[in-house]
């Protein structure tokens, strides 16, 4: 099921934030999916889905981030740590890829628009748990820290779910996969002394976060630098051998004990086409990424694993393009034996 709530998007132009987001990349994909050959003759309620109208609260987001931090979320200080998420002013506080009189909404609206964001993230998890497979068109901020947040993430979506399913009673563990092109940080970072929640990353082996600062002025070590339970870095020119080493990967993750739920971070930002700079260091093409993802589908449906994927990471006009195959394979499977 591919899961779509309109009030979930953050059109990030409305905010004069100049990241280059196409404004319509989920519609986009939607769009294409009702023109599938794949889903012609089923009515768009058999494959579709819209918010269940739950939301979250304070508490949600407590269970995962400081709460300093939740504190600043939740008051005047919102407007500094949205600046700060997004790195909208650089060193010299001067506007980066920013102009505020771009923008039609305030920068607090983004904040609420993540939180529905979040919350549909946690449907798409209990929407997994019922009929095996959903895939939410939005979500997978994997950035975002206990302390703060980061690359464009306010708060961890993927963990904030998994901790709620599991204060509900409905898991016990989860595993989260991500092929996003940067290193899933912050969930590696929020999850690394808690055995119920085992995370695989493949990314660019070098690139941001990575080329953060390991160390601050009093040796501390950045927290981006927190090792996942399985990391795969891939340097720029193995991407002909990235398969290779997601399957082998993916080997390894099988070793642990069975979860609950899986999530698995989604981002097509390693596609040829992607249109952020930071993605460079990592390009495949888009029989690549159909085949990625096919392998991830494939093998959590053989070992009946609940599946809720996360749209996390693509940029630029081409960013809708690698979503469309694997969501007619994924259906087609899917629906095929509900």
């Amino acid at each position: 099921m591919v899961l779509f709530d309109p009030g979930s998007r953050i059109p990030l132009r409305e905010f004069g934030i100049l990241i280059p987001v196409a404004p319509n990349r989920s519609e986009r994909v939607l769009d294409e999916l009702r023109r599938s050959p794949v889903l012609a003759g089923r009515d768009e309620s058999q494959w579709r889905l819209t918010s269940d109208g739950t939301e979250l609260c304070r508490a949600d987001i407590e269970r995962v981030h400081a709460p300093e931090y939740v504190e600043r979320l939740f008051s005047d200080g919102l407007k500094q740590v949205i600046l700060e998420v997004f790195e909208l002013i650089d060193d010299d506080g001067r506007p980066h890829r920013y102009d505020p009189a771009l923008a039609t909404h305030p920068l607090s609206d983004l904040f609420k628009g993540s939180l529905h964001w979040t919350a549909r993230t946690y449907q798409a998890g209990s929407e997994a748990l019922e009929r095996g497979f959903c895939y939410h068109l939005g979500g997978g901020a994997h950035h975002a820290h206990y302390r703060f947040g980061h690359g464009f993430c306010i708060v961890n979506d993927s963990v904030v779910a998994i901790r709620r399913l599991q204060a509900e009673s409905r898991i016990r563990t989860a595993w989260v996969i991500d092929v996003d092109a940067h290193k899933g940080d912050g969930t590696a970072a929020l999850t690394a002394t808690d055995a119920s929640i085992v995370t695989l990353s493949v990314h660019m082996a070098s690139g941001w976060p990575l080329d953060l600062p390991r160390y601050d002025k009093d040796g501390v070590e950045h927290p981006s630098f927190t090792p996942s339970d399985i990391d795969v870095p891939i340097e720029s020119g193995e991407e002909g051998v990235y398969l290779v080493r997601l399957r082998e990967a993916l080997d390894r993750l099988w070793e642990y004990p069975r979860p609950d739920l899986v999530y698995v971070i989604g981002g097509v930002d390693p596609y040829e086409h992607d249109g952020l700079p930071s993605t460079q260091g990592l390009r495949l093409t888009l029989e690549q990424l159909l085949e990625r993802d096919r392998t991830i589908f494939d093998r959590l449906r053989a070992a009946q694993l609940p599946q809720a994927w996360l749209m996390a990471g693509g940029y630029g006009e081409r960013a809708w393009e690698p979503y469309v195959p694997f969501l007619e394979y994924a259906l087609a499977r899917t629906l095929d034996h509900e």
